[in-house]
This record gives structure tokens, C-alpha cells and sequence, in this order.
């Protein structure tokens, strides 16, 4: 265990324990202050997203910025209703008495964050830990350097080190974070590793959300609108350069209408980004090297490779490239892809296409393209999955009255807006018995009284 996490863990749980914290109002006063500080340093935070992933200004703005600024609105105006105390109707049994759930912050919490969306996946759970009253220890990825230090200078600008701290390195430190015992952990990344956290989080029974990932499936039935399907499918794969969790991963179409849908999506690509896509200033760039060489191997020399295909190792850049009919055995359909990269399987009949959905599980997003409602219904009712969009893609991310999480190796748990609070606090039974009136039944002797107990039972139930 390093003794230096330890003196800042023990710095959070003194601070923690201060009535400063229970204050609402400083807290929302610290939430302003962080809202004008990354309004003072929007430029930098944009510029550090280019440096780590040739993130286009305005999908960085999009995707990372008005994210942020949407939940800081929501935590500030709602926190002080948010954390009273609800009244619940009384047991008969305890009569007379007014009960209560009171909503309590965990205390000490820890958040890694990875480094596809390195701004937003860090801040976005730390708004809500912090609003809630615990106090955050912030892991942010290696890979996506530049924000990680942009990240460091927003917080040590607004907050104590006793409340929020962001504490850089590689997998050695995170793995040093997760010796200590925390309140909860939050943890946003790959399944690989999210299996490695909830290890280490049983030891201490930690509670913990885990934000993950998952081949998302997009299935294109035969009476979609092709034209609007193409735009969106494209839109949705293709932002951040494919490196977006809830990504549409591979496309299940309709075999009568795969070779029309197929050229509506390459003339959507070039619409978006022209014919010489690595010019273009709105396509982003790989995170790193490995994982280059791992994306450039899923499609190197094969025939499947109906468009695209390019990519140039110094500068990160893989085309959009589209498969057709790649094998489920094939390595493009075993994991998730998390790059430009789009498979389009097809289907025939219903059968073929449950088969096809069936060989990954519990996706963390699951996309249908359909003007055939009972289609659509039939296949979510079939199908576990974290969330749903019918006729667009990843959609369902920007509505924070919706809550965002996976299902089995998609995720545990989900936060976003009141969803949000609701894990970064505890739900605490209250009963406030009153003294005026004390019904004796519950007390010995028992004597003539069950027949009583059963006479009562007829209001009970």
C-alpha cells in the first residue's frame, strides 16, 4: 500500500467528517465556481482533446463540453430538493409514527475514467459525487495525457484537495488506488478491466458502478427508411473515430436491402468527410499506437473490406472501413471494436437474425431501424440490453432523465441527471415513533393475544 495515497485518503475521511461538508450551499457554491472555471478554460480543454485525439472543435464541444454544462445546471438547481428527506406512508404496526427515507453520501469515493471521452466520462461522475456530499479521488487515463492535466489544473483550481483530487499515473497507480478501502468506486472502461475492479472491490465489499462497453448491435430491418438510417448509423459510428462505448459495432440487415443500404452509407461517409477523409478536420484520430495495430489487424488483407481500409501508423488515422459478411468466428466479431470499423452482417428471417444477436449478450446499446413497430417491440422485449434507440443512434446518452448503464458485461448500475444522485447516495430508513400513544400488543406476555394478531391481519393484507 503506498503511504501517500493513504495520507490523502485519510486528508478526504477528516475532511468527510467536518460539518463544512454537510452545507449544501457550499457545495453548490463549489459547483458554480467549477462551472465558470471550465468556462475560463474551454479553449484549453479543446485544445488538449485535438493533442490527444485530433478531436474536430465541435464534436469535442458536443460530446465532452455541453454534456458537462447540462449536468452542472441540473446538480445545481436540484441538489438542495433532491437531498431532503421523503415522506413515506407509516405501517400500521408502528402506529402512530412518521417514517422517512433520508439520502446519505456514500463518503469516500473513487473515480477512473478512460480516455475515449477523457473530459466528459471524468467529470460527469465526479459532478454528481461531489453534489451529493462525498468527497473524489480522480483516476483519469494515461492515454489521453493532455486532458488528464487539463483535468488536474480545473480541479485544484476549485476545489481543496480534501474534497477533490486528481491523482495521475498508469496502471500501477490505479492499481495502488484500488488497495485502499473506499466508500465506492466508479469506474468507466473495459470489461477486461472492469472485472479486475469489481475484484478488488470485494475484498472490502465496496459498492461500485461499472460503466462498460460491449458489441452494440444495429439491426436495419427491411422497412426502414434508408436514407435517414444511413445518415444516422454513420453519424453514430463514426463520431470520435468509432471510439465511443455505446457505438453501433457491427449492422444486421435485411438481405433484400443490404447492397442499397450499404452504398447509401459510403456516400453518407464521404459527405461527411469528403473523398480524402485523413484531410478532413472532422475525423479524429486513433488514442494510441496499440491500439492502431490492433484495429489496422481486424481488416489488413481481407476480402470482406468493402470501403475504406486506409490507415497511416504516424498518424493514427484508420479510414471509416466497412466489412461485408465477415464470419462470426471471424476476429472483427468477437470483441468490440472500438474504431472506424463497421461490420454489416445479414439476415433472411427472424430465426437467423436471433441467432446472429444471441452470440453477444447483454450489448450495452441495442439499435433498431424499422417503421414496423411490432418488430421493434418484439426484439426488445426478446433482448437484454442497457438501452435502446429506435431509428437513430446513441441518442439516448444526451437525455439525463434517462438512466445510462449496461446490463451483465455491459455495466452495472447507471447514472446521468437524478440517476445520478441516486447512486452516490444511500437510502436510509427512518422511523420517528411518536411517545403519546404505546399499543401493547407487541409486548409479553402473549397471552390471548394472537387471536387479536389475526383479527389485525385482515388490515394488514
Amino acid at each position: 500500500m503506498d503511504t501517500n495515497y493513504q495520507k490523502l485518503q485519510n486528508k478526504q475521511i477528516k475532511f468527510f467528517n467536518q460539518r463544512r461538508w454537510d452545507d449544501v450551499y457550499y457545495r453548490i457554491a463549489l459547483l458554480k465556481k467549477l462551472k465558470n472555471t471550465i468556462e475560463e478554460h474551454e479553449d484549453e480543454i479543446i485544445n488538449a482533446l485535438y493533442k490527444d485525439l485530433k478531436k474536430p472543435p465541435t464534436e469535442a464541444y458536443a460530446t465532452e463540453l455541453l454534456v458537462i454544462y447540462k449536468e452542472l445546471n441540473t446538480f445545481i438547481k436540484k441538489i438542495k430538493s433532491w437531498q431532503k428527506p421523503t415522506y413515506v406512508l407509516p405501517s400500521l404496526i408502528n402506529f402512530p409514527s412518521s417514517d422517512f427515507i433520508h439520502y446519505k453520501p456514500w463518503g469516500q469515493v473513487l473515480v477512473i475514467s478512460p480516455w475515449n471521452y477523457p473530459f466528459q466520462l471524468a467529470i460527469n461522475p465526479l459532478i454528481a459525487a461531489l453534489a451529493c456530499g462525498n468527497t473524489v479521488i480522480l483516476k483519469p487515463s494515461e492515454f489521453s495525457s493532455h486532458t488528464s492535466k487539463v483535468l488536474e489544473k480545473i480541479i485544484g483550481l476549485v476545489f481543496p484537495k480534501e474534497v477533490a483530487q486528481v491523482c495521475q499515473g498508469d496502471a500501477d497507480v490505479a492499481s495502488k488506488l484500488l488497495d485502499l478501502k473506499w466508500d465506492y468506486i466508479f469506474f468507466t472502461g473495459s470489461v477486461e478491466v472492469g472485472k479486475i475492479v469489481a475484484k478488488r472491490a470485494a475484498k472490502n465489499l465496496t459498492p461500485i458502478t461499472l460503466e462498460l462497453g460491449g458489441k452494440n448491435p444495429c439491426i436495419v430491418e427491411a422497412s426502414a427508411k434508408l436514407d435517414i438510417a444511413a445518415k444516422r448509423i454513420v453519424w453514430g459510428k463514426f463520431i470520435n473515430a468509432g471510439q465511443t462505448c455505446i457505438a453501433p459495432d457491427y449492422l444486421v440487415v435485411h438481405e433484400s436491402i443490404k447492397n442499397q443500404l450499404t452504398e447509401k452509407i459510403i456516400s453518407e461517409i464521404r459527405k461527411f468527410y469528403g473523398d480524402q477523409i485523413k484531410e478532413s478536420p472532422d475525423f479524429a484520430r486513433i488514442i494510441n499506437h496499440k491500439h492502431f495495430q490492433r484495429l489496422v489487424k481486424l481488416f489488413h488483407n481481407k476480402d470482406e473490406v468493402r470501403y475504406g481500409g486506409k490507415h497511416e501508423e504516424n498518424e493514427l488515422y484508420v479510414a471509416p472501413t466497412i466489412l461485408i459478411n465477415p464470419s462470426l468466428d471471424d476476429e472483427v466479431m468477437q470483441e468490440e471494436i472500438f474504431g472506424p470499423i463497421l461490420p454489416v452482417l445479414t439476415y433472411t428471417d427472424e430465426n437467423e437474425l436471433h441467432h446472429i444477436l444471441k452470440k453477444h449478450p447483454n450489448p450495452l446499446s441495442f439499435y433498431i431501424f424499422t417503421e414496423n413497430k411490432y418488430f421493434s417491440k418484439k426484439l426488445m422485449q426478446k433482448f437484454n440490453f442497457g438501452g435502446a434507440v429506435i431509428n437513430d443512434t446513441i441518442v439516448h446518452f444526451v437525455n439525463d432523465r434517462l438512466p445510462f448503464g449496461g446490463v451483465g458485461n455491459s455495466g452495472l448500475g447507471s447514472y446521468h441527471g437524478k440517476h445520478s444522485f441516486a447512486t452516490f447516495t444511500r437510502k436510509t430508513s427512518v422511523v420517528d415513533r411518536k411517545t403519546w400513544l404505546d399499543v401493547k400488543l407487541k409486548y409479553a406476555p402473549y397471552v390471548g393475544k394472537l387471536e387479536m394478531l389475526r383479527k389485525v391481519k385482515k388490515w394488514l393484507t
